[in-house]
């Protein structure tokens, strides 16, 4: 009995290292190397370039973390001040980087108030910062559309006034095209783009017809 179980583990070992040698043997060269993320660069950008990837969602992403996305406003008001202002001129000039993509702005309120005029609040809040960045040279086109989510999405649970609720959100919607793939291989351009944009020197007409007026 005993030389019996001594065969059958001898054989049970033997089989599983000639079948651990099969497979690598018939393995690709480095698969044993590879833990699954070997190539995965390549993969996302054919994916890109197919339009299997939705590259808007990667754009959001970098607006968000590049770019203050969201403006607040005094009670019942929809007036940008000077903060609100400067946070919307860094969000034209990211904006203006990619004339691909479109963006949509959000509307909120504080739960002071009905519903319903909330709402209406929220929306001309929206509309105010569709305007602004209309001024700052973005095509309207591009602002795909101007939501009011009234009071429905407070930061902060309070019935009174909040001022982290009363705010914009401004958020990549989509690509101007429909197709999700619409940069198609052009993503480096954009970048370049971006570099070359960087690197220009800022107009001195105003200086200079400052400096004739006062003359």
């Amino acid at each position: 009995m005993k030389h019996l179980l001594a065969t059958v583990a001898l054989l049970a070992v033997t089989a599983c290292a000639q079948t651990a040698g099969t497979n690598s043997f018939n393995q690709e060269a480095g698969a044993v190397a590879d833990t699954g993320s070997f190539g995965n660069a390549t993969m996302n950008n054919m994916l890109v370039m197919s339009g299997q990837r939705d590259f808007s969602i990667a754009l959001a992403r970098r607006f968000a973390a590049e770019v203050p996305t969201m403006v607040n406003f005094a009670f019942d008001s929809t007036v940008l001040d000077a903060e609100a202002r400067r946070v919307l001129m860094e969000q034209a000039n990211f904006i203006r980087q990619f004339p691909e993509v479109r963006f949509k702005v959000y509307g909120h309120t504080d739960l002071v108030g009905s519903n319903a005029y909330n709402r209406r609040l929220g929306l001309r809040r929206a509309q105010t910062v569709v305007a602004f960045l209309t001024s700052q040279g973005i095509s309207r086109s591009r602002l795909e559309a101007v939501v009011s989510l009234g009071e429905t999405q407070p930061l902060v649970v309070t019935e009174g006034r909040e001022e982290r609720n009363r705010r914009t959100v401004t958020e990549v919607s989509g690509f101007v095209q429909r197709h999700p793939g619409v940069l198609n291989g052009k993503y480096a351009q954009v970048i370049f783009r971006e570099y070359v944009d960087s690197a220009q020197r800022p107009s001195t007409v105003g200086a200079e017809l400052g400096d004739i007026t006062d003359g």
